[in-house]
C-alpha cells in the first residue's frame, strides 16, 4: 500500500509540474504567437480569455504540487546538506513559477508574454535540479 501511495504522489507531482510549465511555455510560444495573426482588440481579448481558462488549471496544479511535495519531503529522510540547499533553490524557483501563474489571470496585462517566458525558463531550472536531486540521492 506504501508504494502505491508513492507512485500516485510521484506521478501527481510530476504530472502537475508538466501542467505548469507545459501551459506557461505553450501560452508564450504558441498562443501570443497565433494571437498575433487577430486585429489588436480582439488579440488582448483572446488572450485575456485564454490566460482566464489557463488559471484554474494552474491553482489545481500548484495545490497537486504542495500536496506532493509536502508528502515527499516527510516520507524521504536522509538528504544531505547540498540536497536541502538545492532543494531551496527549487522552491524559490517554484515561488517565481506560482506567482507568475497567478498574475497572468490578470485581464490587460502587457507584460504577460514576458512573465511567461520567465516563468517557462524558471520551470526548466526546476526540471533541471530534481533530475540532479534524483540522480545525488
Amino acid at each position: 500500500m506504501a508504494d502505491a501511495i508513492y507512485v500516485l504522489m510521484r506521478w501527481l507531482h510530476i504530472s502537475s509540474a508538466v501542467t505548469l510549465v507545459g501551459g506557461m511555455i505553450s501560452g508564450r510560444w504558441v498562443m501570443t504567437r497565433a494571437a498575433n495573426a487577430l486585429a489588436p482588440d480582439a488579440r488582448e481579448t483572446f488572450l485575456d480569455r485564454a490566460a482566464a481558462l489557463y488559471q484554474p488549471l494552474a491553482f489545481a496544479a500548484m495545490g497537486a504540487l504542495l500536496v506532493s511535495g509536502i508528502y515527499n519531503i516527510l516520507t524521504i529522510p536522509g538528504h544531505t546538506a547540498l540536497y536541502h540547499a538545492l532543494l531551496g533553490v527549487k522552491l524559490l524557483l517554484a515561488m517565481h513559477v506560482f506567482s507568475v501563474a497567478i498574475l497572468i489571470g490578470r485581464p490587460h496585462n502587457p507584460r504577460r508574454p514576458r512573465m511567461m517566458a520567465g516563468a517557462a525558463i524558471s520551470g526548466l531550472a526546476i526540471i533541471a535540479i530534481a533530475a540532479y536531486l534524483r540522480h545525488i540521492f
